[in-house]
C-alpha cells in the first residue's frame, strides 16, 4: 500500500524526502542524495508500462493511474512514494483510491513563497508569468528527465484542496514548521509512520538525519555534485541550482503589492486556514 508524500511543487518535499531516507534507508543517518530514489517519484513512465502508448495523451493516461498503482502494491508491502499529482477524479478516473492508498503525508508551503520558488525553478521571466503558473487549474508539468510522466498539478489551491480531503491517515506538515522546529516536525512524521509497524527507528541516526540535512548542507553537495535531480533553465537549457533560497524565501522582500494581493485574493480562504494570513 503507497502512503504518498503529496506536495505542491517547491513547498519541501525534497528535504522530508532527505530526511527519511536518512532515517530510514542509511546507515548511520548521514543524509546521503544517493538514497532520495529510494522514495521514488510518481508518476514516472515506468509505471505506465504496457499501459500507455502515447505519453502525451492525458486521457490514456488517466485511464491507466488506477491499474498502474495495483501493479506497484502487487507484492503488497507498504511504500512511500512521492507525488506533485493532483488528487483528482476526471471522467469517473481517480488518481488513486483506498484500494492503493493507505495514507498521505502532506507537505504545504505558503504560496506567497512558493511563487518566488516557481520563478526561479520554471524559468519564468516574471511574477505575472509564476502567478498564472500557481493559479492554472489544468497546470501539467514534466521534466528533462527522460523516463518522468507529465504531471496535472492543477493550481496551488486546488492541488491543496485535493489532498486535504483524504480522510484516512492523514498528515499536515507546514513547511515553515519545519523551519521553524524541524526535530519536532520529524518526530511528527515518525510517529505517524510508527503507527503502521513497518519501521524501525534509530534515535541517533533520526539525529544525524536532521543536523546534516540543512539548507546550507544541500546547497554544499549540489555544489559537489552529488544532487542528481538536476534542473536546467527552460529557454537556455544551462544548468542552474535546484537549492535556490530555502529559509531565505521571504515574500516580504520579494513580492510587490500587487502580487501579494493576487495571491491572496486567489487563496484567501485556504491561506486563512493554514494560517497563512
Amino acid at each position: 500500500m503507497i502512503i504518498w508524500l503529496a506536495s505542491y511543487p517547491k513547498s519541501g518535499n525534497t528535504w522530508v524526502r532527505a530526511l527519511l531516507t536518512s532515517v530510514l534507508h542509511s546507515g548511520d543517518g548521514n543524509c546521503n542524495f544517493n538514497n532520495l530514489s529510494l522514495i521514488e517519484q510518481y508518476p514516472k513512465k515506468k509505471h505506465y508500462e504496457g499501459l500507455v502508448k502515447n505519453f502525451k495523451d492525458f486521457n490514456n493516461i488517466k485511464q491507466a493511474w488506477e491499474v498502474s498503482q495495483k501493479k506497484i502494491n502487487i507484492d503488497k508491502k507498504l511504500k512511500i512514494i512521492k507525488t506533485h499529482h493532483v488528487n483528482c477524479k476526471i471522467d469517473n478516473f481517480p488518481f488513486t483510491n483506498k484500494n492503493n492508498t493507505l495514507g498521505v503525508i502532506h507537505i504545504v508551503r505558503d504560496p506567497r513563497n512558493v511563487i518566488t520558488s516557481i520563478k526561479n525553478h520554471y524559468s519564468k521571466d516574471d511574477y505575472l508569468e509564476a502567478l498564472k503558473f500557481i493559479t492554472d487549474e489544468k497546470k501539467v508539468i514534466s521534466s528533462n528527465q527522460s523516463q518522468d510522466a507529465i504531471t496535472l498539478i492543477s493550481s496551488w489551491k486546488t492541488n491543496y484542496i485535493s489532498w486535504k480531503a483524504v480522510n484516512k491517515n492523514y498528515l499536515l506538515i507546514k513547511y515553515e514548521d519545519l523551519l521553524s522546529n524541524l526535530e519536532m516536525e520529524v518526530i511528527k512524521i515518525i510517529n505517524y509512520l510508527k503507527k503502521f509497524n513497518q519501521f524501525e527507528f534509530d534515535e541517533n541516526k533520526i539525529k544525524k538525519a536532521i543536523s546534516s540535512s540543512s539548507f546550507d548542507d544541500f546547497k554544499k553537495m549540489e555544489k559537489e555534485g552529488l544532487f542528481k535531480e538536476i534542473v536546467y533553465n527552460k529557454k537556455t537549457g544551462e544548468k542552474k541550482n535546484f537549492f535556490h533560497l530555502g529559509p531565505n524565501n521571504d515574500w516580504r522582500k520579494f513580492l510587490n503589492d500587487d502580487i501579494r494581493k493576487k495571491i491572496e485574493e486567489n487563496f484567501k480562504n485556504e491561506m486563512e486556514e493554514l494560517g497563512y494570513l
